[in-house]
Protein backbone atom coordinates (compact mmCIF):
# COMPACT_ATOMS: atom_id res chain seq x y z
CA UNK A 1 0.00 0.00 0.00
CA UNK A 2 1.38 3.39 -1.20
CA UNK A 3 0.25 6.52 1.10
CA UNK A 4 1.02 9.99 -0.22
CA UNK A 5 1.01 13.09 1.99
CA UNK A 6 -0.38 15.83 -0.30
CA UNK A 7 0.10 19.60 -0.58
CA UNK A 8 -2.70 22.28 0.61
CA UNK A 9 -3.74 24.15 -2.32
CA UNK A 10 -7.00 25.91 -0.84
CA UNK A 11 -6.61 29.11 -0.21
CA UNK A 12 -6.51 30.87 2.17
CA UNK A 13 -3.16 28.56 2.64
CA UNK A 14 -3.72 26.14 5.85
CA UNK A 15 -0.09 25.20 7.14
CA UNK A 16 -1.76 22.24 8.81
CA UNK A 17 -0.64 18.51 7.61
CA UNK A 18 -2.10 15.57 8.34
CA UNK A 19 0.92 13.44 8.98
CA UNK A 20 4.24 15.10 10.34
CA UNK A 21 7.92 13.98 9.74
CA UNK A 22 7.45 11.75 13.29
CA UNK A 23 4.17 10.26 12.38
CA UNK A 24 5.43 9.14 8.88
CA UNK A 25 8.67 7.69 10.64
CA UNK A 26 6.19 5.54 13.49
CA UNK A 27 3.75 4.31 9.84
CA UNK A 28 6.48 2.86 8.31
CA UNK A 29 8.43 1.28 11.17
CA UNK A 30 4.77 -0.22 12.44
CA UNK A 31 4.33 -1.02 9.08
CA UNK A 32 7.30 -2.14 7.00
CA UNK A 33 5.19 -2.84 4.13
CA UNK A 34 3.71 0.25 3.60
CA UNK A 35 5.23 2.95 1.48
CA UNK A 36 5.16 6.62 1.76
CA UNK A 37 5.69 9.73 -0.60
CA UNK A 38 5.28 13.65 0.28
CA UNK A 39 4.24 15.98 -2.05
CA UNK A 40 6.89 18.83 -1.84
CA UNK A 41 4.89 21.91 -0.58
CA UNK A 42 6.23 26.19 0.81
CA UNK A 43 3.51 26.32 2.99
CA UNK A 44 3.10 23.02 5.86
CA UNK A 45 4.47 24.37 8.96
CA UNK A 46 7.08 21.42 8.58
CA UNK A 47 9.49 22.08 5.05
CA UNK A 48 10.51 19.45 2.78
CA UNK A 49 13.85 19.09 4.47
CA UNK A 50 12.13 18.50 7.45
CA UNK A 51 10.99 15.20 5.78
CA UNK A 52 13.98 14.76 4.08
CA UNK A 53 15.57 14.99 6.97
CA UNK A 54 13.72 11.95 8.79
CA UNK A 55 14.35 9.84 5.37
CA UNK A 56 11.37 10.48 3.69
CA UNK A 57 10.98 10.83 0.28
CA UNK A 58 10.01 14.36 -1.00
CA UNK A 59 8.22 14.50 -5.06
CA UNK A 60 6.73 16.67 -6.82
CA UNK A 61 4.18 13.92 -8.24
CA UNK A 62 2.13 11.85 -6.02
CA UNK A 63 0.08 10.08 -8.93
CA UNK A 64 1.69 6.22 -8.06
CA UNK A 65 0.16 6.20 -4.53
CA UNK A 66 -2.62 4.50 -3.96
CA UNK A 67 -4.02 6.90 -0.79
CA UNK A 68 -3.57 10.54 -1.16
CA UNK A 69 -3.90 12.34 2.41
CA UNK A 70 -4.66 15.57 3.00
CA UNK A 71 -6.43 18.16 5.78
CA UNK A 72 -8.73 20.93 3.87
CA UNK A 73 -11.18 20.40 0.61
CA UNK A 74 -8.84 19.40 -2.99
CA UNK A 75 -9.52 21.54 -5.83
CA UNK A 76 -11.84 19.98 -8.09
CA UNK A 77 -8.71 20.68 -10.64
CA UNK A 78 -6.03 18.86 -8.28
CA UNK A 79 -8.55 15.54 -7.80
CA UNK A 80 -6.56 12.59 -9.76
CA UNK A 81 -9.03 10.05 -10.78
CA UNK A 82 -9.72 6.32 -9.65
CA UNK A 83 -7.76 7.12 -6.30
CA UNK A 84 -8.56 6.92 -2.32
CA UNK A 85 -8.87 10.23 -0.44
CA UNK A 86 -8.67 11.64 3.00
CA UNK A 87 -9.43 15.20 3.60
CA UNK A 88 -12.38 17.39 5.30
CA UNK A 89 -14.60 17.85 2.18
CA UNK A 90 -17.39 19.49 4.09
CA UNK A 91 -19.92 17.94 2.24
CA UNK A 92 -21.67 15.77 5.15
CA UNK A 93 -23.90 18.45 6.05
CA UNK A 94 -24.64 19.31 2.21
CA UNK A 95 -22.94 22.34 1.79
CA UNK A 96 -23.81 24.19 -1.02
CA UNK A 97 -20.54 25.85 -1.82
CA UNK A 98 -19.22 22.13 -2.04
CA UNK A 99 -21.22 20.05 -4.10
CA UNK A 100 -19.08 20.61 -7.48
CA UNK A 101 -16.62 18.88 -5.70
CA UNK A 102 -18.53 16.17 -4.54
CA UNK A 103 -20.11 15.36 -7.89
CA UNK A 104 -16.45 15.98 -9.11
CA UNK A 105 -15.18 13.26 -6.85
CA UNK A 106 -18.38 10.88 -8.02
CA UNK A 107 -17.63 11.49 -11.42
CA UNK A 108 -13.73 10.73 -11.51
CA UNK A 109 -14.57 7.32 -9.53
CA UNK A 110 -12.15 8.67 -6.17
CA UNK A 111 -13.24 7.12 -3.29
CA UNK A 112 -13.70 9.24 -0.24
CA UNK A 113 -12.92 9.09 3.52
CA UNK A 114 -13.69 12.35 5.12
CA UNK A 115 -12.08 12.79 8.76
CA UNK A 116 -14.96 13.70 10.23
CA UNK A 117 -16.47 10.06 8.94
CA UNK A 118 -13.73 8.14 10.63
CA UNK A 119 -15.86 6.77 13.66
CA UNK A 120 -15.86 3.89 15.63
CA UNK A 121 -18.43 1.48 16.47
CA UNK A 122 -20.48 3.75 18.59
CA UNK A 123 -20.11 5.99 16.05
CA UNK A 124 -18.01 8.90 18.17
CA UNK A 125 -15.24 10.96 16.15
CA UNK A 126 -12.07 9.52 16.12
CA UNK A 127 -9.88 11.92 14.96
CA UNK A 128 -10.22 15.45 14.78
CA UNK A 129 -8.50 18.94 15.63
CA UNK A 130 -10.53 19.66 18.47
CA UNK A 131 -8.10 19.80 21.27
CA UNK A 132 -5.97 22.16 19.59
CA UNK A 133 -8.90 24.30 18.86
CA UNK A 134 -9.98 24.33 22.37
CA UNK A 135 -6.36 25.25 23.55
CA UNK A 136 -5.74 28.04 21.37
CA UNK A 137 -9.65 29.22 21.36
CA UNK A 138 -9.08 29.85 25.32
CA UNK A 139 -5.85 31.65 24.83
CA UNK A 140 -7.57 33.96 22.45
CA UNK A 141 -9.94 34.81 24.98
CA UNK A 142 -7.66 35.72 27.59
CA UNK A 143 -6.19 37.87 25.31
CA UNK A 144 -9.34 39.05 24.45
CA UNK A 145 -10.23 39.40 28.20
CA UNK A 146 -6.57 41.26 28.65
CA UNK A 147 -7.63 43.39 25.77
CA UNK A 148 -11.20 44.63 26.82
CA UNK A 149 -10.35 44.92 30.67
CA UNK A 150 -7.29 46.65 29.13
CA UNK A 151 -5.16 44.62 31.95
CA UNK A 152 -2.48 42.69 30.60
CA UNK A 153 -1.63 42.20 26.37
CA UNK A 154 -0.73 39.10 25.23
CA UNK A 155 0.55 38.26 21.67
CA UNK A 156 -1.60 36.34 19.04
CA UNK A 157 -0.55 32.60 18.86
CA UNK A 158 -0.16 32.24 15.38
CA UNK A 159 2.76 34.43 16.22
CA UNK A 160 4.19 32.05 18.51
CA UNK A 161 6.30 29.07 17.58
CA UNK A 162 4.26 26.50 19.41
CA UNK A 163 1.88 25.34 22.66
CA UNK A 164 5.24 25.29 25.00
CA UNK A 165 5.70 29.35 23.43
CA UNK A 166 2.10 30.04 24.61
CA UNK A 167 3.12 28.51 27.65
CA UNK A 168 5.60 31.07 28.38
CA UNK A 169 3.15 33.83 27.62
CA UNK A 170 0.36 32.07 29.80
CA UNK A 171 3.17 32.20 32.57
CA UNK A 172 3.76 35.70 32.56
CA UNK A 173 -0.16 37.10 33.39
CA UNK A 174 -1.76 37.56 36.54
CA UNK A 175 -5.62 37.13 35.88
CA UNK A 176 -7.88 39.92 37.53
CA UNK A 177 -11.04 38.60 40.10
CA UNK A 178 -13.35 37.49 36.95
CA UNK A 179 -15.59 34.58 36.81
CA UNK A 180 -15.09 32.13 33.76
CA UNK A 181 -18.25 29.54 31.95
CA UNK A 182 -16.75 26.92 29.92
CA UNK A 183 -18.85 24.68 28.28
CA UNK A 184 -18.14 21.64 26.72
CA UNK A 185 -16.01 18.55 27.94
CA UNK A 186 -15.42 16.78 25.37
CA UNK A 187 -11.70 17.41 23.26
CA UNK A 188 -12.71 21.44 22.60
CA UNK A 189 -13.92 21.76 26.24
CA UNK A 190 -10.36 19.87 27.42
CA UNK A 191 -8.38 22.13 25.68
CA UNK A 192 -9.59 25.06 27.15
CA UNK A 193 -9.70 24.16 30.20
CA UNK A 194 -5.92 22.97 30.38
CA UNK A 195 -5.38 26.80 29.49
CA UNK A 196 -7.13 27.47 32.39
CA UNK A 197 -5.80 25.55 34.51
CA UNK A 198 -2.31 26.55 33.26
CA UNK A 199 -3.51 29.82 34.76
CA UNK A 200 -3.88 28.23 38.29
CA UNK A 201 -7.51 29.49 37.41
CA UNK A 202 -9.38 28.10 40.55
CA UNK A 203 -12.18 25.80 39.35
CA UNK A 204 -15.28 25.65 41.31
CA UNK A 205 -18.68 23.80 41.59
CA UNK A 206 -22.15 24.92 39.54
CA UNK A 207 -23.32 26.13 42.91
CA UNK A 208 -20.03 28.08 44.04
CA UNK A 209 -19.77 29.67 41.14
CA UNK A 210 -23.35 30.70 40.97
CA UNK A 211 -23.67 31.86 44.74
CA UNK A 212 -20.25 32.19 46.01
CA UNK A 213 -18.39 35.81 45.64
CA UNK A 214 -14.44 35.49 45.24
CA UNK A 215 -11.09 37.49 45.74
CA UNK A 216 -9.75 36.00 42.76
CA UNK A 217 -10.54 34.17 38.97
CA UNK A 218 -12.63 31.11 39.25
CA UNK A 219 -13.89 28.90 36.32
CA UNK A 220 -16.66 26.41 35.93
CA UNK A 221 -16.86 23.61 33.20
CA UNK A 222 -20.23 23.05 32.34
CA UNK A 223 -21.90 19.76 30.98
CA UNK A 224 -25.17 20.04 28.74
CA UNK A 225 -27.32 19.34 31.61
CA UNK A 226 -26.13 22.06 33.37
CA UNK A 227 -27.54 24.72 31.38
CA UNK A 228 -30.61 22.92 29.95
CA UNK A 229 -33.50 21.65 31.55
CA UNK A 230 -36.66 19.59 30.33
CA UNK A 231 -39.79 21.88 29.54
CA UNK A 232 -41.45 18.90 31.76
CA UNK A 233 -39.31 18.99 34.29
CA UNK A 234 -38.28 15.89 34.37
CA UNK A 235 -34.46 14.65 34.37
CA UNK A 236 -34.10 12.09 32.24
CA UNK A 237 -29.93 12.03 31.73
CA UNK A 238 -28.12 13.25 28.71
CA UNK A 239 -29.28 10.55 26.28
CA UNK A 240 -33.04 12.16 26.31
CA UNK A 241 -31.02 15.18 25.25
CA UNK A 242 -29.35 14.70 22.68
CA UNK A 243 -32.21 12.40 21.33
CA UNK A 244 -35.01 14.81 22.64
CA UNK A 245 -33.22 18.12 22.27
CA UNK A 246 -36.62 20.42 20.96
CA UNK A 247 -37.59 19.37 24.83
CA UNK A 248 -35.38 21.57 26.72
CA UNK A 249 -35.50 25.10 27.39
CA UNK A 250 -31.86 27.05 28.37
CA UNK A 251 -31.20 28.08 31.85
CA UNK A 252 -27.61 29.69 30.83
CA UNK A 253 -29.10 33.40 31.67
CA UNK A 254 -28.24 32.18 35.56
CA UNK A 255 -24.66 31.65 34.65
CA UNK A 256 -24.78 35.17 32.38
CA UNK A 257 -25.84 36.92 35.44
CA UNK A 258 -22.63 36.00 37.36
CA UNK A 259 -19.83 35.82 34.60
CA UNK A 260 -17.79 38.12 32.92
CA UNK A 261 -16.29 35.91 30.33
CA UNK A 262 -17.82 32.78 28.18
CA UNK A 263 -15.45 30.14 26.63
CA UNK A 264 -17.93 28.44 24.41
CA UNK A 265 -16.72 25.02 23.53
CA UNK A 266 -19.36 22.36 23.63
CA UNK A 267 -21.07 20.71 20.49
CA UNK A 268 -24.44 22.05 19.18
CA UNK A 269 -26.68 19.90 17.68
CA UNK A 270 -29.81 20.71 15.61
CA UNK A 271 -33.03 21.40 17.53
CA UNK A 272 -31.33 22.51 21.50
CA UNK A 273 -31.61 25.53 22.93
CA UNK A 274 -30.10 28.76 22.72
CA UNK A 275 -27.33 29.60 24.92
CA UNK A 276 -29.02 33.37 25.13
CA UNK A 277 -31.14 35.27 22.76
CA UNK A 278 -30.39 39.02 21.41
CA UNK A 279 -33.15 40.13 24.26
CA UNK A 280 -31.48 38.35 26.78
CA UNK A 281 -28.28 40.09 25.86
CA UNK A 282 -30.42 43.37 26.32
CA UNK A 283 -31.22 42.49 30.23
CA UNK A 284 -29.82 44.63 33.22
CA UNK A 285 -28.50 41.60 34.28
CA UNK A 286 -26.69 40.27 31.36
CA UNK A 287 -22.80 40.27 32.98
CA UNK A 288 -21.05 38.65 30.11
CA UNK A 289 -18.13 41.52 28.61
CA UNK A 290 -16.14 38.64 26.39
CA UNK A 291 -17.34 35.74 24.31
CA UNK A 292 -14.59 33.00 22.99
CA UNK A 293 -17.26 31.01 20.84
CA UNK A 294 -15.08 28.46 19.39
CA UNK A 295 -18.04 26.81 18.36
CA UNK A 296 -18.97 29.56 15.99
CA UNK A 297 -22.35 29.01 14.71
CA UNK A 298 -22.82 32.40 13.18
CA UNK A 299 -26.56 33.76 13.84
CA UNK A 300 -26.96 30.50 15.82
CA UNK A 301 -27.02 29.68 20.09
CA UNK A 302 -24.97 32.72 21.20
CA UNK A 303 -26.54 35.83 19.91
CA UNK A 304 -23.38 37.80 20.01
CA UNK A 305 -21.89 35.62 17.36
CA UNK A 306 -22.73 37.79 14.18
CA UNK A 307 -19.93 37.15 12.14
CA UNK A 308 -16.69 34.42 12.13
CA UNK A 309 -13.52 36.68 12.88
CA UNK A 310 -10.52 36.26 11.21
CA UNK A 311 -6.55 35.40 13.15
CA UNK A 312 -5.54 38.47 11.62
CA UNK A 313 -8.76 40.38 13.24
CA UNK A 314 -9.70 37.90 15.48
CA UNK A 315 -11.80 40.28 18.28
CA UNK A 316 -14.85 42.42 17.34
CA UNK A 317 -17.45 44.12 19.32
CA UNK A 318 -21.32 43.17 19.61
CA UNK A 319 -23.49 46.26 21.06
CA UNK A 320 -26.43 44.08 22.42
CA UNK A 321 -28.72 47.48 22.12
CA UNK A 322 -29.07 47.76 18.57
CA UNK A 323 -27.78 44.00 17.77
CA UNK A 324 -24.94 45.74 15.43
CA UNK A 325 -21.48 45.14 15.63
CA UNK A 326 -19.19 48.00 17.31
CA UNK A 327 -15.59 48.64 18.53
CA UNK A 328 -14.83 46.06 21.22
CA UNK A 329 -13.40 48.00 23.28
CA UNK A 330 -16.56 50.55 23.79
CA UNK A 331 -18.02 49.85 27.45
CA UNK A 332 -21.12 48.79 26.05
CA UNK A 333 -19.99 46.06 23.45
CA UNK A 334 -19.52 42.38 24.20
CA UNK A 335 -15.81 41.55 22.74
CA UNK A 336 -16.05 38.35 20.63
CA UNK A 337 -13.92 36.18 19.41
CA UNK A 338 -14.90 33.71 17.37
CA UNK A 339 -12.15 32.51 14.61
CA UNK A 340 -13.52 29.31 12.92
CA UNK A 341 -9.98 27.97 12.07
CA UNK A 342 -8.14 28.03 15.42
CA UNK A 343 -5.66 25.10 14.53
CA UNK A 344 -3.93 27.05 12.29
CA UNK A 345 -2.66 28.85 14.73
CA UNK A 346 -0.49 26.14 16.51
CA UNK A 347 -0.09 24.27 13.34
CA UNK A 348 3.19 22.42 14.33
CA UNK A 349 1.42 20.96 17.54
CA UNK A 350 -2.34 20.31 15.80
CA UNK A 351 -0.64 18.49 12.83
CA UNK A 352 1.78 16.57 15.37
CA UNK A 353 -1.37 15.29 17.44
CA UNK A 354 -3.57 14.50 14.80
CA UNK A 355 -0.68 12.70 13.21
CA UNK A 356 -0.02 10.41 16.19
CA UNK A 357 -3.58 9.66 16.34
CA UNK A 358 -4.10 8.65 12.61
CA UNK A 359 -1.00 6.57 12.60
CA UNK A 360 -2.46 4.74 16.04
CA UNK A 361 -6.23 4.37 15.04
CA UNK A 362 -6.36 4.63 10.76
CA UNK A 363 -3.89 3.34 9.13
CA UNK A 364 -4.59 -0.23 10.76
CA UNK A 365 -7.10 0.16 9.07
CA UNK A 366 -5.40 -1.07 5.76
CA UNK A 367 -3.29 -3.87 7.15
CA UNK A 368 -6.05 -5.41 9.21
CA UNK A 369 -8.71 -5.94 6.50
CA UNK A 370 -10.40 -3.32 8.18
CA UNK A 371 -11.29 -5.96 11.44
CA UNK A 372 -13.07 -3.13 13.15
CA UNK A 373 -15.05 -1.49 9.93
CA UNK A 374 -13.25 2.06 10.66
CA UNK A 375 -12.28 2.25 6.53
CA UNK A 376 -16.49 1.03 5.95
CA UNK A 377 -17.61 3.23 8.34
CA UNK A 378 -16.18 6.07 6.93
CA UNK A 379 -16.56 5.42 3.27
CA UNK A 380 -18.36 7.89 1.23
CA UNK A 381 -18.27 7.54 -2.60
CA UNK A 382 -16.82 4.13 -4.25
CA UNK A 383 -16.37 3.51 -8.14
CA UNK A 384 -18.75 6.58 -9.19
CA UNK A 385 -21.59 6.25 -6.24
CA UNK A 386 -22.50 6.92 -2.41
CA UNK A 387 -21.72 4.28 -0.32
CA UNK A 388 -25.74 3.23 1.38
CA UNK A 389 -24.64 4.90 4.60
CA UNK A 390 -24.25 8.52 2.89
CA UNK A 391 -27.06 8.54 0.09
CA UNK A 392 -29.04 10.54 1.90
CA UNK A 393 -26.64 13.23 -0.21
CA UNK A 394 -28.08 11.99 -3.38
CA UNK A 395 -30.65 14.64 -3.81
CA UNK A 396 -27.71 17.11 -3.17
CA UNK A 397 -25.40 15.88 -5.53
CA UNK A 398 -28.17 16.36 -8.15
CA UNK A 399 -28.76 19.85 -7.19
CA UNK A 400 -32.50 18.84 -6.22
CA UNK A 401 -31.74 20.62 -2.49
Amino acid sequence: MKFAVIQERKSPPDRRVVLDPNSCQKLLSIFPSAELIIESSPIRAFSDADYSSAGLEVVADVSTAEVLIGVKEVPIEALIPNKSYFFFSHTIKKQPYNRKLLQAILNKKITLYDHETLVNESYHRLIGFGYYAGVVGAYNGIRALGMKLNCFDLPKATDLNDRAALNVQLDLLTIPNVKIVLTGTGRVGQGAKEVLDHLNIKQVTVDQFLNDNSSEAVYVQLDVLDYCERQDGKTLGKKDFFKFPEAYNSTFDRFTSVADFFIAGHFYGKGAPAFFSRNQAKNSNFKLKVVADISCDIDGPIACTIRPSTIEKPIYGYDPKTETEIDYKITSAIAVMAVDNLPCELPKDASEEFGHTFVEKIIPAFFNKDAFGVLKRAKMTENGQLMPAFSYLQDYVEGKE
